[in-house]
């Protein structure tokens, strides 16, 4: 069954926060498969992913790539799954997708500081548990691990 992580940003920007959940992800042998809202924010995250530390390369590609499939970690604005991946991010508000069933895990990220995030997310929330997925609910403590609150 898929699980649904709801990921309540608070004082950590995605940026932060993404590429310490991708390395974990690559870490498991997962394929992942990133969607934003949006090309332009894609086209940002990949630029981020690139940058974002010195010391890691984290191997990613874009869905405007000639070869999509050959990337563990694909950024895309579309819904589909083009890299085969289990693990599927939403960032941004991207909605859930019609084969959620499909994925090992959806991980569904949202801003706490932004309240239309907020309603969206529970709005999400009551979605995916009406559709019997297994959804778990997950905020930072204050130094800044996950702890599972719901």
């Amino acid at each position: 069954m898929t699980e649904v992580l709801f990921y309540h940003l608070q004082r950590q920007p995605l940026e932060r926060v993404l590429p310490a959940l991708l390395e974990k992800s690559l870490q498991r042998g997962w394929r992942v498969v990133v969607q934003a809202s949006s090309d332009e924010r894609v086209e940002a995250l990949d630029a981020h992913l690139w940058t974002y530390r010195d010391d890691v390369f984290l191997p990613h590609g874009t869905a405007r790539e000639p070869e999509p499939a050959a990337h563990p970690i694909l950024l895309t604005s579309g819904d589909d799954n083009p890299n085969g991946a289990s693990v599927r991010f939403l960032i941004d508000g991207a909605p859930v997708p019609v084969d959620a069933a499909t994925y090992d895990r959806i991980v569904l990220m949202f801003d706490g500081e932004d309240e239309d995030a907020v309603a969206a997310a529970r709005a999400r929330w009551s979605e995916v548990k009406a559709q019997g997925f297994d959804a778990t609910y997950w905020q930072p403590d204050e130094q800044g691990r996950w702890v599972k609150k719901a």
